[in-house]
Formats: structure tokens, C-alpha cells, sequence
């Protein structure tokens, strides 16, 4: 629709001129006559608006005439003649209904967002809060649901010079910021009676078949391939090995020989296929380690002859006893001179708690050397005897599901996901659901870099199609039609935003009480410490709190920071992580924060075991909470006589005030928690610093203060738990 005359538009919309005029001053614009020209976008609304009566037949010109004529008194008895010219009152009526009339046949054959049980999309819970449970609505919904005229949104709307037409379909973040304007607050609804309880029948029909999959379909269970996940220590060998299985220089190919990346790779072995996933041993991938773990059914743990189990081997392994899958113990380069293979099955006993079955254990341990291919074949035949006692089975038909080890954004084929299936079949042109998106499958990869045009259960394909990056370890299901696939991707969006409003994960403060309540016998935890004699410390003396009645499981224990990979490990077993004079990683507090893990950090044991046993016991009394406002680090150490030390520190962001606290730290051990003597910028004593600016502070009692030093401020807050209601229950 192009410029126009106001006479040229009116006559499209069956008004009259006079009429139009009316409408366009109502909306803020000025038109002094029928000849001002009409903008394309303003018309394209006003037709929206009134209804688009291009394609109906034009109104004979004395109807037009009549129309613009002032209305006359109508009859003493209602006898109203087809060729007669309709009064106002009644114009309007049979204006409004061509309206109504028009917009239906506009939407028709739209899909109609439509809440299932013909429940609305919204409730005004109150005068200003609007609950919803949808994640976009047109202008004219949202209107409806304030009680506002939706003429009124878009006149308020032109006169700020935001074209806004009544179908538009706004999202979560639009409507809400509409909706603030006029003095509501939206809210995302978690409550049952604003839940849709009854779905559509695509959406119905995928849950129930995937049900049905396990639970009534059992008698059509199918073997297939084990999916191995190898993992441990850096640089103890892990890529060689699959290296020598796949006859492929793989290691050599990688940077500095260390994986780079998760890669899904299929072998034959006496006829039987086996999967393998290579995950990176560097700590710097531990998460993408976590996702194989999760996504396999045997871990493959390679430990060093010559290194024994270091800290990432205990890491590695706990991952995989999170995941509950079978373990086969590697020990690898036995033919090197320095080679202890007693030592390290010692070692399997007194930090992994696995025992060999040589030894009289359950734990299936083979010696290789992958660099000369010596063991290779009766690791296999292990891995095939432990998958066969798994009894690992699954439907060779059907729509397929799958698990999502690995995604990223191609700059050439957009976004893309390698898959792990675990059910039916996956082929080209399949509609699929991949976490928090959908997508298409315009092309299959194998892990040979060959186009497929179907991935059967086990197999590993690369998956190009996709409307979004998914979330590694996400799960992928295969559905029928484009329109299903979008519907589960909402109300898998609405319900994550809903999530994030209520996500909690378990804390020290409100164990008890759920124990109480019967959700809780275990507290899990994750315990990290400045030192090896430090964490047994703290291991024999959190054992000896346990009760009958709770127990005390440490899901991993570890020297150094509090990391990511130890955030990542909590919240996946919905635990707590206890610090012992150490920092937190800087992304750990972020990744704590975002998933709700708690992390405490102590300097006294006794504090720390005293916490523990109150947790257990619901005795825990107002925390103190250590509020980090800056990081600094220590340039230059400068040593006055008769004055002390004095450090020329770098803040690195935040600030620090006179009166902060301050953590020190070297090579990542707290050595020192205090005060500030004095803050000076300069020669001038100042009660504040910001970053990036240097400046000059004298510790509290502490002079050992050395370049590099790592310097953590914080103040301290009191917080009041919400624990008076167990009180109360006493």
C-alpha cells in the first residue's frame, strides 16, 4: 500500500472522509482536509485497524453522499429499504461488523496462539499485576487483558512516534515493558490454575510416545552399541589410546597433543560396535569432561603407570560415579621404565575406593601401553564383556532421541550439534526439539566427515539444521511437524523463565528442614582446602558427624580454588561446597550465583565443623556474609623502618574503602584475612579507590607482603535466616 490522498484511503475503508479525518486527530495526527497525503506506513495501520476493504466492492456514490449528509431523524416506524442509505446509528454497526468481519478473515488460517481448555493467556490477578503464561501476545490481547481501548495504545503509541498496529505479536520482554506503562507489573504465573493442563495432541502424543517407549514397548527392546567415554589425568594418554583403537594419528593433529574438543568416534570389534567419546583431560574442559560422562554408558579411566592418580583423576571419576555408570580402570604406559603398577592400584584403593579384581575387588583394571598397542585387544574384550552384563538395550524404530554432546556456531553452516542416539532413527529432513530449540535436519555428518542419510542408535552424527546453538547434554527428540516442534520450544522458554524464579538449589541453612519434611537424607557436598592433610582433616571429622538417620556424602574433594568445574559438580548432585582457606574463582562465583549453589569458605575448622553439625541439627544461627567488592594485586612491596611494609597495589575492578576487609593470597592459599591500617593515593590518605587506579595500603598486623600477592576485598554483611518457623515446630 503506497502514499495516498485521506479521500483515496477512506474510500478503501468504506468511510467517509469526514469520518477518517475523526479517527486520524483521535490518533494524534493532523489532517486539515481530504487531500493531505497519507504516509505508507500510517496507512498500512489504519487498514489494519478499520479493516482493509480493498478487495470488497466500492459503496455506490449515493450511499457516499448519503453518509456525508447529516443524519436524519429516523421514521416513526422501522422500515428501512435496500437502496436506502443507512442511518449513522446503523452505519456504525454495519461499520463494526465489517470490521470484526474483515480481521477474521485476515487471521484465518494464521495459527492462533490459543491456550488449550479456551483458558486466556493472562489473569488480572490484581489492579497492577498481570500473571501470564505465554511468551508473546498481540497488541490487541494485551489490551484486552489491561481493560484498556487498544485505539488508545496505538494513538499513545503515534504520538511518540512508535507505529504500532493491533495483530502485532510482541514478546515476553515488549509486552511487559507496554504493559508497565500503564501501571502493571507482569509476572510469569507458577501457579497451578494458570498451567495448561491439558495439551495439544502433538505435544501429548510425543510425551506419551516416548513413555510408552520404556514402559509398554518393552518386548521390542533391541541391543546396541556401547557408547565408552574415555577420561582422566592430562597427558596420561587418553587421545593415544583411541588413537590406536581407530588406527588414526588423531593425538598428533591436536594442540600440544591435549583434545581440544569433544569427539564422538564408532569402531568394530569382533563384529560389535563400540562408541567411543575422547573427552579433553585438561582442567580447563572439565565441563565438556561432565557432559560425556553423563551422556555414556561405560567410562573408560585412564591412569599413568608412571604419575599414579593425580587430582584430575579423582575428578574425572567422580563424574562418572555421579552419572552411575560402570568403570573400567586403564593403566596405561606399563612399559615405560619407571613403570608402578602396584603402586598405582594402591592408589585406585586409597583415593578412588576402587578395588581391582586381582585384588578380590569388582573393579575391572587392564594394563596397556597405548603408544605400542600392547593390552589394546583385551581392554576391548573387557569393554565388551561389561556392556553385555549392562544389558544396554533400546528401540531401533521409531522417532528417534538422542543426547547432545557437543554444539557450536559454524560460520558456514550456522548452528551445529553432535549427537549421541540413544533411540529410532534420525534421518535427513526430520523435525526435531534440542533442549531450548528446534530445527530441521538439512544434513547428517558422521564422525568419518561423510554426508549420511540416517544415524541409528550409538552412532555419533553431526547435526546441521538447527535454529539455535542447544545447550550441551541437552536431550534431542524427533517430532512430526515444524508447528509441534515450536509449541514445545515455548513452553520449554516459559518454563525456564519461570524456573529462574524459584530455582534454589539445597543449602546448610534449609537441610533440616527438609529432612523434616522428608525430601532430604543425604547432604552432599564438595570440600576444597589449602592442603592434602587439610582435606582428610576435614574428610575423618565431617564422617564422624553422620547419623542413622542423615548421612554425609562428599561427591569430591580437592587442593586449590573453588573452580567452575566444582560449581558445575554441585549443582549436578544438588550440593554445597565448603572452602577451607581458599579463594573462589572469579567465573565460579559467577556460575554459583546464576545456578544457585551455595559456597562457604572458612578459615577456622572448628567453625566449619561446628556449621555441619548445626546444619544437621537445624541450629544454625545468622550468617555473616563476606560481600567481595574488588580485586587488586600487589605491584611493588616497599619496606619503611619504624612504618612496616607497604604494598603499591593495581586495583583490578571493583574498589576498596578504608574500613574493607582483605584477603591475601600466594600461588592460591590464603595467607592473610584482616583490615587496613591506611589507603593512600599518592601521598594523600583517601577512604576510597576504584578501578583501574593504583594505590598504597598498609594491612592490619600483616608485613609479609611480597610482589604478585593476590588481594581479595570484601565487607561483611549480616544476613538474618529464615529458620523461625523451625523454632516454632519445636
Amino acid at each position: 500500500m503506497a502514499k495516498m490522498r485521506i479521500y483515496e484511503l477512506a474510500k478503501q475503508l468504506g468511510m467517509s472522509s469526514k469520518e477518517l479525518i475523526e479517527e486520524l486527530r483521535e490518533l494524534g495526527l493532523e489532517a486539515k482536509n481530504h487531500m493531505v497525503v497519507i504516509e505508507e506506513e500510517q496507512a498500512k495501520i489504519l487498514a489494519d485497524l478499520f479493516g482493509n476493504k480493498a478487495q470488497t466492492p466500492e459503496k455506490p456514490v449515493e450511499q457516499m453522499v448519503a453518509v456525508e449528509e447529516p443524519p436524519a431523524p429516523p421514521p416513526e416506524k422501522p422500515t428501512v429499504a435496500v437502496t436506502e442509505a443507512p442511518k449513522d446509528s446503523e452505519q456504525k454497526d454495519v461499520k463494526k461488523a465489517q470490521k470484526e468481519k474483515s480481521t477474521k478473515s485476515r487471521t484465518a488460517g494464521r495459527p492462533q496462539k490459543e491456550p488449550s481448555g479456551g483458558r486466556a493467556p493472562t489473569r488480572k490477578d490484581s489492579e497492577n499485576v498481570l500473571f501470564v503464561n505465554v511468551l508473546s501476545m498481540t497488541v490487541r490481547e494485551l489490551a484486552e487483558t489491561m481493560k484498556i481501548p487498544v485505539n488508545k495504545i496505538i494513538q499513545d503509541s503515534f504520538s511518540k512516534g512508535i507505529i504500532m498496529n493491533p495483530n502485532q505479536r510482541l514478546e515476553y520482554d515488549s509486552f511487559a515493558e507496554l504493559a508497565k506503562k500503564y501501571g502493571f507489573t507482569v509476572k510469569i504465573s507458577d501457579e497451578e490454575d494458570l498451567v495448561e493442563k491439558k495439551e495439544d495432541d502433538s505435544e501429548r502424543q510425543l510425551r506419551e510416545y516416548y513413555e510408552t517407549l520404556y514402559r509398554d514397548k518393552k518386548h521390542e527392546l533391541q541391543s546396541r552399541p556401547v557408547v565408552v567415554t574415555v577420561m582422566g589425568h592430562v597427558d596420561h594418554g587418553k587421545t593415544t589410546l583411541l588413537d590406536r583403537i581407530r588406527k588414526a594419528r588423531v593425538a598428533e593433529g591436536e594442540a600440544g597433543g591435549i583434545t581440544q574438543e569433544i569427539g564422538a568416534y564408532q569402531v568394530e570389534y569382533k563384529n560389535q560396535k563400540i562408541t567411543f567419546i575422547d573427552t579433553p583431560g585438561h582442567e580447563a574442559f572439565t565441563e565438556m569432561r561432565a557432559r560425556g560422562a553423563q551422556a555414556t554408558d561405560l567410562v573408560v579411566l585412564v591412569i599413568a603407570a608412571d604419575d599414579g592418580v593425580m587430582p584430575q583423576t579423582e575428578e574425572a571419576y567422580n563424574h562418572a560415579k555421579e552419572a552411575k555408570v560402570p568403570v573400567i580402570v586403564a593403566i596405561n604406559k606399563v612399559d615405560k621404565p619407571n613403570a608402578n603398577i602396584e603402586l598405582t592400584k594402591q592408589q585406585m584403593v586409597s583415593k578412588l575406593h576402587l578395588v581391582p579384581e586381582d585384588w578380590g575387588g569388582d573393579t575391572v583394571t587392564v594394563n596397556i601401553s597405548a603408544k605400542k598397542g600392547e593390552g589394546i585387544e583385551d581392554l576391548l574384550e573387557m569393554i565388551l564383556l561389561v556392556s553385555e552384563m549392562a544389558n544396554i538395550r533400546c528401540h531401533a524404530k521409531g522417532k528417534a532421541r538422542g543426547v547432545i554432546i557437543e554444539s557450536r556456531l559454524d560460520p558456514k553452516v550456522g548452528p551445529t550439534a553432535t549427537c549421541i542416539l540413544k533411540d529410532g532413527v534420525l534421518r535427513v529432513g526430520n523435525f526435531f526439539v534440542a533442549g531450548n530449540t528446534w530445527g530441521k535436519v538439512k544434513a547428517l555428518i558422521n564422525d568419518k566427515g561423510k554426508q549420511v542419510k540416517e544415524g541409528k542408535p550409538s552412532e555419533a552424527v553431526r547435526i546441521i539444521g538447527i535454529d539455535q546453538v542447544p545447550d550441551a547434554h541437552s536431550i534431542l527428540y524427533a517430532v512430526e511437524s515444524p508447528n509441534v516442534a515450536k509449541g514445545i520450544v515455548e513452553r520449554i522458554h516459559l518454563k525456564e523463565k519461570a524456573d529462574q524464579l524459584k530455582r534454589k538449589h539445597i543449602s546448610l541453612e534449609d537441610f533440616y528442614q527438609m529432612v523434616k519434611e522428608g525430601d532430604r537424607k543425604v547432604l552432599k557436598m564438595v570440600l576444597k582446602a589449602d592442603s592434602f592433610g587439610t582435606v582428610e582433616a576435614l574428610k575423618n571429622a565431617i564422617a564422624r558427624l553422620q547419623t542413622a538417620e542423615i548421612s554425609i556424602e562428599i561427591v569430591h574433594s580437592g587442593i586449590g580454588a573453588v573452580s567452575p568445574s566444582d560449581v558445575m559438580l554441585a549443582s549436578a548432585s544438588d550440593g554445597v561446597i565448603l572452602g577451607f582457606k581458599v579463594k573462589i574463582d572469579k567465573k565460579a562465583e559467577i556460575d554459583a550465583d546464576r545456578e544457585k549453589v551455595q559456597i562457604k569458605t572458612y578459615d577456622i575448622i572448628f567453625n566449619l565443623i561446628e556449621d555441619v553439625k548445626k546444619a544437621l541439627l537445624g541450629m544454625l544461627e545468622p550468617d555473616k556474609v563476606e560481600e567481595v567488592i574488588g580485586h587488586g594485586e600487589v605491584r611493588q612491596a616497599f619496606r619503611i623502618k619504624r612504618v612496616g611494609t607497604i604494598a603499591g597495589v593495581q586495583m583490578l575492578d571493583g574498589f576498596v574503602e578504608k574500613g574493607s576487609k582483605v584477603k591475601v593470597f600466594r600461588n592460591n592459599i590464603e595467607i592473610f584475612r584482616g583490615g587496613l591500617d591506611s589507603l593512600k593515593h599518592f601521598q594523600d590518605d583517601v577512604q576510597r579507590i576504584e578501578a583501574p587506579q593504583e594505590c598504597g595500603i598498609r594491612f592490619a598486623g600483616f608485613d609479609d607482603v611480597n610482589e604478585n600477592d593476590e588481594l581479595e576485598f570484601f565487607q561483611i554483611k549480616e544476613v538474618k535466616r529464615k529458620l523461625e518457623f523451625i523454632q516454632q515446630d519445636k
